[in-house]
């Protein structure tokens, strides 16, 4: 019994650890946020002061919980093995049309570790 007891354990933990749910994300307004890729609209922009209230709320968060409560990344970049990034335009970038780049657009950086958790969640005009 135990050789079928272990295995099946695994198993539904593995499939328990694959389905991460999203995250409470507050008074922040996630249909304006997936509305918005790369910024274009500055709907993002508008909840800033709700979304650095709660931001330290997503370190430890899979990257997973991250794309179901933001939708997906703007981009994503990866440094090395490692660690990657996400980026999330609040301000219009490159990628909008009839924008014209005067300064680096501010974004939300999500730094992921090699096990793809959140280590560090950024509000920045830099880049990593």
């Amino acid at each position: 019994m135990n050789k079928v007891l272990i295995p099946a354990l695994f198993i539904f933990l593995l499939l328990l650890q694959a389905c991460s749910p999203a995250m409470d994300a507050g008074e922040v307004n996630l249909d304006n946020w997936k509305a918005d890729r790369y910024g274009c609209k500055g709907l993002r922009l508008q909840d800033l002061e709700k979304f650095r209230a709660i931001k330290n709320d997503f370190l430890g968060a899979d990257n997973q919980s991250i794309i179901k409560t933001f939708g997906r990344p703007d981009r994503v970049e990866l440094v090395d093995k490692s660690q990657s990034f996400f980026f999330y335009f609040l301000e219009p970038s490159e990628a909008c049309e009839e924008v014209e780049k005067e300064k680096e657009p501010l974004r939300v950086l999500f730094r992921m570790n090699a096990i793809s958790k959140v280590s560090e969640v950024t509000i920045t005009t830099l880049n990593p």
